[in-house]
Formats: C-alpha cells, sequence, structure tokens
C-alpha cells in the first residue's frame, strides 16, 4: 500500500473512531461498472452480515451504484471492507 493510500485509511479512521460509538451503522457508497459479476462481487462482501443493500443503473446504465447500510463492529472493519471491495475492476468507493 503506498503513503498516499495509508494515511487516507488512517485519517478515516480518526474520522469514524471520533464520530461513532461502536458497534455503529456504517453506510457504504460505491459505483462499479454494470456488470452483474461486479456488483455480485460487492454484494458479496456484505453477505451473512445483515446488510441492507440498494442498487441503482446510472441512467446512461454504464454504472450501477451500491448502496450498503449494515452494522459494523469497528473502524478497523470498515476499512478492512474497503481494502476487500477494493480489488473489484473499476470499482469506486465513495
Amino acid at each position: 500500500m503506498d503513503k498516499k493510500t495509508t494515511e487516507f485509511y488512517a485519517r478515516l479512521k480518526e474520522e469514524l473512531d471520533n464520530a461513532n460509538v461502536w458497534p455503529a451503522k456504517y453506510l457504504f457508497k460505491f459505483i462499479v461498472p454494470t456488470e452483474t459479476e461486479k456488483i455480485k462481487a460487492v454484494e458479496n462482501a456484505f453477505d451473512r452480515m445483515g446488510a441492507v443493500i440498494d442498487t441503482r443503473q446510472s441512467k446512461g446504465g454504464k454504472f450501477t451504484s451500491v448502496s450498503v447500510d449494515v452494522q459494523m463492529p469497528s473502524a478497523d472493519s470498515i476499512i478492512k471492507k474497503y481494502q476487500e471491495v477494493s480489488t473489484v475492476e473499476g470499482i469506486i468507493s465513495l
């Protein structure tokens, strides 16, 4: 992981810890190319976590937004999820 990415995650952890009492609900938002296997990969990352997942296709149909509302145990667990789904080709984390 490069220095910029490491600094980003350190800052995110600090902000999450300052804003939440754990466990806490967290809303992940992603944009993925509209391809079934990529959308499924994001959904599968949250399988069996009691997540509420909402998908919406863009007007042009090229991209799909995936919102995942889920109870997370800690800031570290949120960062691990972001790192896990970052392997999906073309994903953008918001």
